[in-house]
């Protein structure tokens, strides 16, 4: 496997699951680090049995659409692998490579995606895109609206709907019991325009009652929101912290009561999944989200959906959580039903494996009758 995403060490557990089942030997690629809006994520080393963990240098840190592993062909000949999951999006160059260099050695070979949106890129984009789609034994998609997506874009062959990780469910669980406090009201992630930050600071102000507020994250907009927190008389009500590691989430997860994505369709950008739901759901948080792309989907039947950018309707879902304790506790343990139902990293790795099996069966026939 190759995935810049593997290295977040909540993320490795998926690959432990993997690496657990009988006669198959997995072997990850990862970069040293990667560099993005938040700044430069350094590869965590959480979950590491079962399984080679290697770190390849990486071209072009921080360009999505163009970096690329220079030294991958030499992984390829000295491990000789059969199949080759490519943990990237069809239409970046280190797919393209790295598609390449592993069906010049023999190996079949995956790709990943999360793409919801039905976009042209100019070449060499559309180049290495076409390729990969004809190029490929399998498929995976992140949601459904992927998989209209890339059938719109020609790709025929097998494809399934697996989110890329899920949780550990032991990790990421309830505490034993949450402080009468203050409620807690977090959002997580990037600072950018899309996740709509900025409409939870609106809802937030004037709505009574005594509670706090903890934005985690960073990203271009951070100045402008401390801005608007001050602005809206918010600032002594409100916490910006930084990023922190993926093994100190779960505990952040424990202290919160309310977890809010309010992400906001752009042209080139709609909600793909919303893993913080689900971080947050497996440990017993009540969660609002909008409904922005896919998040009504993660979250169903255990929580509170508002109309995107409807700032009202999201005052209003948060009065509602604010007022009622029960109500809370109520969706908090909906939400961890519903990620031990459908999003544990056990039950991703299972499906993952399945796409694995069912590729080099598929291949072993048609070596037989070929």
């Amino acid at each position: 496997m190759l995935s810049k995403a593997c290295i977040v060490g909540a993320y490795q557990r998926k690959l432990e699951e993997i690496a657990a089942t009988p006669n198959l030997e997995l072997v990850v690629a990862v970069p040293p680090s990667w560099r993005d809006e938040r700044g430069v994520i350094p590869l965590e080393r959480s979950h590491t049995q079962g399984y080679r963990l290697v770190v390849l240098p990486l071209a072009l840190n921080g360009q999505f659409h163009l970096h690329f592993y220079p030294t991958f062909g030499q992984l390829v000949r000295e491990v000789r692998p059969e199949l080759v999951h490519l943990d990237e999006e069809p239409y970046n160059f280190a797919t393209f490579h790295a598609n390449l260099l592993a069906r010049r050695a023999g190996a079949k070979t995956l790709w990943f995606s999360w793409q919801n949106l039905q976009r042209t890129y100019p070449p060499p984009f559309a180049w290495w895109e076409r390729y990969n789609l004809r190029h490929c034994e399998y498929a995976l998609v992140g949601n459904a609206t992927a998989v209209e997506v890339w059938r719109a874009k020609g790709y025929a062959g097998p494809l399934a709907i697996v989110p890329q990780f899920g949780v550990d469910p032991q990790v990421f669980a309830p505490p034993p019991s949450r402080p009468e406090s203050a409620p807690h009201i977090a959002y997580a992630g990037r600072f950018v325009p899309e996740k709509g930050a900025d409409l939870l600071l609106t809802a937030l102000a004037g709505l009574p009652g005594d509670w706090r507020v903890t934005l985690l994250g960073g990203g271009p907009e951070q100045g402008y929101l401390q801005t608007l927190a001050t602005t809206l008389g918010l600032a002594e009500r409100v916490t910006f912290r930084p990023f922190i590691p993926s093994a100190e989430m779960p505990d952040f997860y424990r202290s919160v009561d309310l977890l809010v994505l309010p992400s906001r369709s752009r042209p080139n950008w709609i909600e793909q999944f919303g893993r913080v739901l689900v971080e947050a759901m497996a440990c017993g948080v009540a969660v609002i989200g909008s409904s922005c792309g896919e998040i009504p989907q993660v979250i169903g039947d255990a929580g509170l959906i508002f109309p995107e950018g409807d700032v009202a309707a999201l005052q209003g879902a948060l009065a509602r959580l604010l007022a009622d304790p029960g109500y809370r506790r109520t969706l908090g343990e909906r939400g961890r039903a519903r990620v031990l139902a459908h999003f544990t990293q056990q039950q991703v790795a299972v499906q993952t494996v399945a796409v694995y099996r069912e590729i080099l069966e598929s291949s072993r026939i048609h070596r037989r009758h070929g």
